[in-house]
């Protein structure tokens, strides 16, 4: 009996010492449930955009690549409708215990302002945990459609108001609010088609049914090097890569304009800190792997890794800024 508890003064040391550190504070509930993230629970990856989109590109990378790190179980699970903020509200509502969290898109900020009695606050009912990156947007023609640029799009669209469609991936998507920006500074009028995420619009840019498309460079970039789609412009403040020859916005008639694409990852408001900076340590570990970073890069997203507090912060100007276009507008959902 004494020579088996000698035998053993290491680990009958450490138990003492950790159980000791629990009751004093050092290594609390929280941290110890942070250690052990994601443990055996499976992990639920919400992607608030139906299949075929960015957003949903980017939760299964996000799901394999967290699988093979990690060890644990991600699982996606797609929830569209009412802009993504169908899904975000079943993350909101779920347990805050690190298993649950939703891969959002820029619309995330514009709903507060563009969807009435919204069924969850985005800015205390979730907790900000990964800034994963932002891109360009890119404005597209089908290649049977008579306007070869930009130019020719403004000039089809003030010699007949309204007579240009354009899709966008749904009311208020960013998409959507930098084409009504875009035509109030320059004057013209075109007719919204909104979708509901960006596979039903490309697959309607690419069959010709909609003359016009504005969506991620992500979403659409493989669709132009293809030759299937035409860019006429990106909306980034400098010209796009993954779009040579293309010019933007602002060098082609609208001085300063700029409005990118984001994608974010938030949980449930309550997620312990801990907690919140371990998932966000292996999601910014997974970004940054050279053969993930190198293919979010070439489809047109720029990798920013950002904490907490810096996805926080964006949201939080991304809310103003496109707010007062919602509010000036008169932009209602469904509209």
């Amino acid at each position: 009996m004494i020579s088996s508890v000698l035998r053993r003064p290491t680990a009958l040391l450490a138990a003492l010492g950790f159980a000791g550190a629990m009751v004093s504070g050092t290594i609390g509930p929280a941290a110890a449930q942070a250690t052990n993230w994601p443990g055996n629970k499976p992990v639920t990856i919400v992607s608030v955009f139906p299949p075929g989109g960015s957003v949903d590109q980017v939760s299964r990378l996000l799901a394999e690549r967290l699988t093979k790190s990690t060890g644990g179980q991600f699982i996606v699970e797609n929830k569209g409708g009412a802009s993504g903020s169908i899904g975000t509200a079943a993350v909101a509502k779920a347990a805050p215990d690190g298993h649950t969290f939703a891969v959002v898109f820029d619309t995330h900020s514009v709903n507060p302002s563009l969807i009435p009695n919204l069924p969850f606050d985005t800015l205390k009912d979730l907790s900000p945990i990964t800034f994963i990156g932002t891109g360009g947007m890119a404005i597209t023609a089908h290649p049977s459609s008579p306007i070869k640029d930009f130019k020719q799009l403004l000039d089809a669209v003030k010699a007949k108001p309204d007579s240009v469609s354009y899709g966008s991936i749904g009311t208020g998507s960013l998409g959507h609010l930098a084409m009504v920006q875009i035509g109030n500074d320059l004057n013209v009028k075109w007719t919204h088609v909104p979708y509901k995420g960006g596979g039903p619009l490309k697959t309607d840019a690419l069959a010709g049914h909609v003359p016009i498309a504005i969506g991620s460079v992500f979403l659409l970039s493989p669709n132009v090097q293809a030759g299937q789609l035409r860019a006429l412009a990106v909306t980034s403040i400098k010209p796009d890569p993954q779009m040579p020859g293309v010019k933007t916005v602002a060098e082609q008639g609208l001085k300063g304009f700029e409005a990118y694409s984001w994608w974010g990852v938030f949980g449930p408001a309550g997620i312990p800190k801990a907690t919140v900076d371990k998932i966000h340590a292996e999601i910014a570990k997974v970004l940054r792997e050279p053969e993930v970073a190198a293919k979010l890069k070439e489809q047109g997203m720029e990798i920013v890794a950002g904490g907490p507090a810096e996805l926080d912060k964006f949201n939080r100007a991304q809310i103003e800024r496109w707010g007062k276009v919602v509010k000036q507008n008169k932009i209602e959902a469904g509209s």
